[in-house]
């Protein structure tokens, strides 16, 4: 059978590609198609065609997948997040775990035995500390064959998420299963009162407008929230904001602090460019474990506050530590991990490129009288350089633990690390590609000894994992 564009055609879905996608053949030829299970027969619309693979979206399910579940959310199909919310938690687990070992075999090869399953997220909804909405005066309001389209009639604003793959759009979210019920109407009640002042949404085209995102965070042990309203600064409307933080201070109690934060870049990034509070410190408090972090609006911390401490306390297990070790902590962030390890070793240096971060992480380090723990900011393999010096007082670490971005290690970070040859390393990463191909150099000097996915995201195609190295 030629496929092209346009052409429908009835196949089976054999499985879940990496990245979330189904994958079925026809006569051999690889066809990926959006929102399908592995079990279901479906007739499909060939949307793209290329000499490799041909892509798709499902027109009708013919039969259904023993692994289907009822979607829970009323804007699944529309919204850009929770892509895998009609299929078994179970069966996600198992994907996940498929991927992550696939990743590592063909890349790295990584024997099946090494991989464990994947521990589960201790909640499969409402896990999340923090939710980012964007303002827009394009709302989609309806659906056709499961994609988006146009609405019939503007709406004067609209607040929500994007569309699944669609830069500009946003659905207003009316329920959302990721945060908190309270978060859900949080967003319900800041929608209603930016319409009712008649300040315009941000204009992504014309960079004209007011309102433009709305972050709400959340300590999933304390209960305290913080929210964070960002704007332009067109027409000097800051009085407005502090009616809105006034209003939802009465209305919700739980909300602790209010920061208005301004940027006028053109790019859609919520970062701000100044910020002044108008309720409570500027920030909340939580817990992992038996630490206390401080948590401002732009601050990083692992998500899924629970699951975070199931990958903590394995790392503590991996690390097998005497109380003796000397410990590096790379890409540290707010040392998060360094402060969760630092009352089982002996020291803790951690290095993050970002200043603010480094900021955060000494501060939490004396909000928790922890006097083990020491803090760097740079350049990560000039720091490694320089800490190499056998006179630094930094010394050589018995192990090294690496949290790098998505992106993976620098190529130079893993050559310091060889350089350094610390008897362990453990490494967590949130990208299976990236992964394998920092493993590869370093699987020269080094075994696996663990490999531990952990779901952080679940109802996603995301993966977290530990991978424990020991020095050949």
């Amino acid at each position: 059978m030629e496929l092209r564009k346009g052409t429908e055609v009835e196949l089976d879905i054999e499985k879940l590609a990496f990245g979330g996608k189904a994958l079925a053949r026809v006569e051999g030829f690889v066809v990926f198609a959006e929102h399908a299970l592995p079990g279901q027969r479906v007739r499909l619309m060939i949307t793209k065609k290329k000499r490799q693979f041909a892509e798709g979206f499902v027109r009708e399910v013919l039969s259904q997948s023993d692994h289907y579940v009822e979607p829970f959310c009323p804007h699944f199909g529309i919204c850009g997040g929770c892509s895998w919310q009609d299929l078994r938690y179970e069966e996600q687990l198992h994907w996940k775990r498929l991927h992550l070992l696939e990743s590592l075999q063909h890349l790295a090869g990584v024997s099946e035995a090494a991989v464990h399953p994947t521990v589960p997220s201790p909640h499969p909804i409402w896990y999340r500390n923090k939710m980012e909405f964007t303002f827009s005066h394009r709302p989609w309001i309806e659906r056709l064959d499961d994609r988006p389209v146009r609405p019939l009639q503007p709406e004067p604003l609209a607040l929500g998420l994007h569309v699944r793959k669609s830069f500009e759009p946003v659905l207003n979210i009316e329920q959302c299963f990721l945060e908190s019920p309270q978060a859900v109407e949080i967003l319900g009640a800041v929608r209603q009162w930016c319409r009712e002042s008649r300040l315009p949404a941000y204009n992504t085209r014309t960079h004209q407008g007011f309102w433009r995102f709305l972050t709400i965070r959340e300590g999933k042990r304390t209960g305290q929230i913080l929210v964070n309203i960002m704007t332009s600064s067109q027409g000097n409307h800051g009085r407005a904001v502090e009616l809105l933080a006034d209003h939802l201070c009465s209305r919700f109690p739980r909300v602790t602090t209010l920061v208005h934060s301004v940027t006028d870049r053109k790019a859609q990034v919520a970062t701000a460019e100044f910020s002044r509070t108008l309720v409570g410190l500027g920030f909340i408090e939580d817990r992992l474990g038996s630490l206390s972090f401080r948590i401002s609006p732009e601050s990083f911390f692992q998500t899924n506050t629970l699951a975070a401490e199931q990958l903590y306390k394995t790392i503590l297990e991996l690390g097998e530590f005497t109380g003796r070790e000397t410990v590096w902590d790379l890409y540290c962030g707010t040392g998060s991990i360094a402060l969760f390890i630092a009352g089982h070793v002996h020291r803790v240096l951690g290095v993050e490129i970002s200043e603010g971060a480094v900021t955060d992480a000494t501060e939490n380090c004396r909000l928790n009288r922890i006097e083990n723990c020491s803090f760097v900011s740079g350049d990560i393999k000039e720091v490694i350089r320089h800490a190499c010096d056998s006179s630094s007082s930094n010394g050589r670490p018995d192990l090294v633990i690496t949290d790098p971005p998505r992106a993976g290690m620098h190529p130079h970070v893993i050559q310091g690390l060889l350089r350094v040859a610390p008897p362990c390393v453990i490494t967590v990463s949130c990208n299976p590609a990236t992964l394998a191909r920092d493993l590869v150099p370093l699987l020269e000097h080094y075994r696996i000894e663990t490999v531990q996915p952990f779901d952080l995201f679940p109802h996603t195609p995301h993966i977290e994992c530990l991978v424990k190295l020991k020095r050949k």
